[in-house]
């Protein structure tokens, strides 16, 4: 399991992405093979098109995103060339949802992760919770 730290000052854009990195790497062994092409990205907060496209209250209402085909919808008939598949973490909504919930952020970021991770593999909630018990 990913371990848990303590913080004193707000994590980095480096912080936030070196936790999920280590979220990548304790992944069952089955699972981490298929994300190996996957982009993570950490961004401050989503952008405006990603906003309008969800119809967002806020930009803080967002966690993560997956962006991408889902593993269960490729076909060998796509196009190549399609953009990569990538996963963002927004690291200002997480922080917010970190310092009003007191859960730890090592593990409020695996479970973000593990969810738009769950994404790429069309997992349903109940599969995410699983692997996340798991990890």
């Amino acid at each position: 399991m990913a371990r848990e730290q303590r913080h004193t000052t707000p994590p980095t854009l480096a912080d936030i992405d070196a936790i999920a990195r280590s979220v990548l790497l304790i992944l069952p062994e089955v699972l981490r093979r298929r994300v190996t092409g996957v982009v993570l990205r950490v961004e401050e907060v989503c952008d405006v098109e990603t906003e309008t496209e969800m119809d967002l209250e806020s930009p803080f209402d967002l966690l993560g995103l997956y962006r991408g085909t889902s593993l269960p919808r490729r076909s060998v008939l796509d196009p190549g060339g399609a953009p990569p598949d990538m996963i963002f973490l927004f690291r200002r909504p997480i922080l917010d949802y970190w310092c009003e919930s007191g859960e730890d952020l090592t593990r409020l970021i695996r479970h973000v992760m593990i969810h738009e991770i769950g994404h790429h593999f069309g997992f349903s909630d109940e599969d995410m919770e699983r692997i996340e018990g798991m990890v």
